[in-house]
This record gives C-alpha cells, sequence and structure tokens, in this order.
C-alpha cells in the first residue's frame, strides 16, 4: 500500500509515527511544510521538516515534541552573550549540526529536497520526506496594533510574540513562484491513500495546499483524501491554532476546519465530543483523536487509512 501523508511539525510527526506502526509494510510519503522555514544566525533552519525527522529516527526530544533529544545550549548562550539578533530562536549545540550541513549543501547549489534526502540518510526515518517545494517559501505574519501595520516572519510572531499580537492576515512569500519538489505530485498521484495529519490547518497545512498545482492533483487522485482535525471541543490540541483561525475569519471548531477543505475532502475524522459536526459532502466519523501514546497514534492513524480506503 502506498500511503501519503501532508503534515506539519510535532501532530504531522506523531501522527506519521503511529502511521509507520499501523502499516509497517506500507509505502509511506511524507510532504512536509516550508513555509516556517528561515535563515537565522548564517544557517538555514527548517523546523517542521526537522521535527519530523528526528521525531522518525528516534533522535527528537518527545516530552517537548521538537527539537533533539539530550540537547545543550551552550552556542544559543554566546549568541545571547553578543546580543545578536534572533536570540529569541534558540537553535541547540545538536541541532546546529544539521542546520550547518543543511546550510553548505543548499549554498552548493543542492535542492532543498536532495538535502533533506541527504539528512534522512543518518536518521532512517522509515518513509520518504519529501519538502513541499525546492523553491524559497516563507509565511510571514501581517501584524495590525498600537505600533501600526507591519509583517514579521512567522517564527517571530510564533515564538518571540507568542502569537500574542493579533494577526490580521497571513502571506505565504514566494508561493505564487514555486513549484512542488520532486515526487510531490507522484506521491500523490500514485497513493491508494492520502490522509491530511492533524497539524496546523493556516500555517502548517496551508503552505502546503497553496503550492502551485498541488490541490488540483489532491482533487484528482484516484485515493480519497481524509484529514483528521487538529481542534477537539473547540480547542487546539496543542500550539496555537485559534489565533491563526481567527485571524482568517474561521471558526474554531472541527466544522470550521472542515470547511475550510471541502473542496477536497472525502472523509474527516473528529472526536467523539464534536461526533455531530457536519461538513458539506464529506464523510464524518468520530474517533479518538488524542495521540497520548504510541498505541493511541497509530489507532488513529489506521482509523484515516481505513476511512481513504472505504470511501475510494
Amino acid at each position: 500500500m502506498r500511503i501519503t501523508v501532508l503534515a506539519g511539525g510535532i501532530g504531522g510527526a506523531r501522527f506519521v509515527r503511529g502511521l509507520r506502526r499501523a502499516e509497517p509494510d506500507a509505502k509511506i510519503t511524507v510532504i512536509g511544510n516550508t513555509g516556517d522555514d528561515l535563515w537565522l544566525h548564517g544557517l538555514r533552519v527548517c523546523p517542521d521538516l526537522d521535527t519530523l525527522m528526528y521525531t522518525l529516527g528516534g533522535g527528537v526530544h518527545d516530552e517537548q515534541g521538537w527539537g533533539r533529544s539530550d540537547e545543550t545550549f551552550s552556542v544559543a548562550a554566546e549568541l545571547q552573550a553578543y546580543e545578536v539578533e534572533g536570540t529569541w530562536f534558540s537553535l541547540g549545540d545538536r541541532d546546529i549540526a544539521t542546520h550547518l550541513i543543511r546550510s553548505q549543501m543548499l549554498r552548493a547549489g543542492y535542492p532543498l529536497s536532495d538535502v533533506t534526502a541527504a539528512l534522512c540518510r543518518r536518521w532512517q526515518p522509515g518513509v520518504t520526506l519529501l519538502p513541499m517545494s525546492d523553491d524559497r517559501v516563507e509565511t510571514h505574519v501581517v501584524l495590525a496594533d498600537d505600533a501600526g501595520r507591519r509583517a514579521v516572519h512567522f517564527q517571530e510572531w510564533w515564538v518571540r510574540l507568542r502569537a500574542e499580537v493579533p494577526a490580521a492576515e497571513f502571506a505565504f512569500v514566494g508561493i505564487e513562484d514555486a513549484a512542488p519538489a520532486p515526487g510531490v505530485l507522484n506521491a500523490v498521484a500514485q497513493a491508494d491513500a492520502i490522509v491530511l495529519a492533524p497539524s496546523n490547518p493556516v500555517v502548517s497545512l496551508g503552505p502546503i495546499l497553496a503550492v502551485p498545482g498541488l490541490r488540483a492533483a489532491l482533487t484528482d487522485a484516484n485515493a480519497a483524501v481524509v484529514g483528521v482535525s487538529p481542534i477537539i471541543g473547540g480547542r487546539a490540541v496543542r500550539g496555537m491554532a485559534e489565533a491563526c483561525l481567527t485571524a482568517i475569519g474561521v471558526e474554531v471548531s472541527a466544522a470550521g476546519v472542515g470547511s475550510i477543505w471541502a473542496d477536497l475532502l472525502s472523509g474527516w475524522l473528529v472526536a467523539p465530543q464534536d461526533a455531530e459536526t457536519q461538513v458539506p459532502s464529506v464523510t464524518v466519523r468520530a474517533v479518538p483523536l488524542l495521540m497520548s501514546d504510541q498505541d493511541a497514534a497509530a489507532n488513529l492513524a489506521a482509523a484515516a487509512v481505513a476511512l481513504s480506503q472505504e470511501l475510494a
């Protein structure tokens, strides 16, 4: 079986780890968000790709869901001592090695997809991990408060400002000129099941689906597209999805998120407390969504795949 998953960081990574456990013989391709990517201290950082790679490769700090396990921050402390810009985004010492290699390869002319494949040779994630695009796309947030209207990189809004300054809108800078990375469209066309992992619908899955040609590929795919709600009982499972949904005028609910993708979805998995959710022309099914451990994640992934096959 060939399964293709569109995923952001922590939630997407834990879902795919469960999927790998539920479908050990499947060929799994993960299309990861690169809208979060940024240059920092001369290094290209790809937070969602790295979270997927570390989680699936057994190197993630599992309690926080991102970054390396057994991490130290000596370099970050030195950067703070120098009072350089960008120290609000702390890079761990072990993590920096990944960014150094990525940055060297990118500067040498290798595309991000080749760089990601090279990094994955160390981590052996058990899936094919593809960036959504080799082209540079960055999510910026337009803010409007007492300081005036201005735009900042998504990571600055998310990490430094903690999403406390209301977002007026989100802009995927460079998306109009981006193309799907090699293998992305084939992974969609050849899939036996397609899943939108439980990830932030605006800034994790939003950039992936905005890559020119990708929504059309999903619409034309032979496999049924099944999404997993990141909202339970009107609250985000983790992160600050509420702030993102509010900014784009979407109700913070399983129905609200499902409505964003109603033209793509065949099936929509929601939590038992959201069992009455309705999304026009979409089959809604209630199952436990909390990935409290790897068994729970595997059960959720199995339900998503089963629904996709049922609706194909």
